[in-house]
Formats: C-alpha cells, structure tokens, sequence
C-alpha cells in the first residue's frame, strides 16, 4: 500500500495545464527523485499536493485518507511537510531561534499562560529548546545555534530550512530543490542528510535540477514534462529512457541524462 497515492492530478490555470493527469505512488521510506525541464510542472505539482493550491481535477490520497484541496495548514497537521526554493528564514534571528519558531504549529500552552509565564508555559518552552538542540545536533547545525541566519553560507541555510520542516516531525517531507546553488561538497553534505532523514523513518519526495545527486541518491525518478508524466522507474531505466532524453536535449539528439 502506497503512503502517497497521486490519481490522475491535473493542475489548470485557464487554458493551460500546468499539471495534466498526473499519477504517482510514493512507499514508506521511500526517496522518490521528481525531475523535468524547467516548467514542466514540478513545483505545480508539489504545491497542489502540499495545499498551496487547489486542484482542478484528481485525487490525493495520504495513508489511506483522502486530502485533495485540503488547506496547507492541515497537511501539515496530518504529516506532510515541504521546504521551498526561496528561503523562508528570518533572516535576523539565530539559528536556534529559527527552528524555535518552526514549532509553533506544536504549542498546546495557550497564549495566556505563555504571556503569564505559568509552569506549564515554562515546562513547555524547555521541552521545545531540548527538541530544537536535538534537530540541530541531527542536521549538523549546532555549533551554529548563535549564528545569525543571514551569515550562513549558502548551504547552511538550506539545512537549516530542512531543520524547520523537521519541526512537526512529518512523516513526507517534499523537497524543493534542495541544492540549488550549491557547491560539489555542499551537495555531498545535503545528500548524506537527506539519507539520514530515510534512515529516521521519514519518506522524501524531491524536486531537483542536479541529475548527477537525483540519480546517485533516489530509489525511483519520476519524470514530467509538459505536465504529463513521461517515464517513471529506477534510475538506470529513466537514465536511459528516449522520450527522458528528447525532453531535455531535444528530439533526434542521444545522450545520457546525468
């Protein structure tokens, strides 16, 4: 039984199919690799899914539970978490403070008893600061918990984006690009990462641009283009699929997509 079951998804914005009968499945523990030309409908695609936008026909189903056009905010609630392409830090807070703040979605003290600082408020604050070390500590960020966000370097502060999705402890987290930008070294580190995300018992959806990490890192790649899903397999079978290759370097033109 699939954790994520996508149904014949379509995505239009008036005349135009930004996402055109789409279906997937994606396993528990599963990294599952989603690539394409740029507007092929990756991020459409994500964004319906994860509530962001409405779906014009289609199911999602989520263990077993239907969740088409549920709002955002309920997605999360119920496991699923999604980073995106451009930063949603604050900038000018801490390290510590970021991923603090990620757990608002978590508080059961109300804003009463926070304001006046009843035990309750206070138990919970701390069980919240223990919580936000033990991310750091798993995403490698805690000898940063001081620094100010804005003075990591590049691919400190997409971990960093990752340690806030970790925060309602998702059972999916979608990735977006998640090393867009990076060096050779930063993706290793970001690679490793998102393993070790696997190994904790989350499952990865992710979007990604660097052939190269998508094929080393993905049990299965779904490919779109257009939309439409054109291939869907193992990485040595996508790699190696011509209507993968024509979409990306045109029609008539062979090489490998990596």
């Amino acid at each position: 039984m699939a954790l994520l079951h996508v149904s014949d998804l379509s995505k239009y914005f008036g005349g135009l199919a930004a996402v055109n009968g789409v279906s997937l499945d994606l396993f528990d523990s599963e990294i599952l690799g989603l690539i394409g030309p740029n507007g092929a409908g990756k991020t459409t695609l994500f964004n319906v899914i994860t509530g962001f936008l409405p779906p014009t026909s289609g199911k999602v189903i989520f263990k077993e539970r239907d969740i088409t056009g549920l709002k955002s905010h309920r997605i999360v609630e119920i496991g699923i978490r999604r980073t995106f392409q451009v930063s949603s830090l604050l900038m000018n807070l801490t390290v510590f403070e970021n991923v603090f703040a990620g757990f608002h979605l978590n508080y059961r003290v109300g804003l009463l008893k926070t304001f006046l600082n009843t035990s309750s408020a206070r138990m919970e604050r701390k069980e919240i600061k223990q919580k936000c070390m033990e991310i750091l500590e798993f995403m490698g960020l805690a000898r940063l918990k001081d620094e100010t966000a804005k003075n990591l370097p590049y691919g400190r502060q997409r971990a960093l984006g990752m340690a806030i999705a970790l925060t309602t402890e998702p059972t999916l987290l979608f990735l977006d690009e998640p090393v867009a930008g990076m060096n050779a070294l930063e993706t290793l580190e970001t690679a490793d990462l998102i393993r070790k995300m696997r190994e904790r018992g989350i499952t990865i959806l992710l979007v990604e641009h660097d052939m190269k990490m998508v094929m080393n890192l993905c049990d299965r790649v779904t490919v779109l283009n257009y939309g439409r899903k054109i291939a869907d397999g193992k990485p040595e079978e996508v790699r190696k699929n011509m209507e993968v290759i024509e979409a990306y370097l045109g029609r008539g033109k062979y090489a490998r997509v990596a």
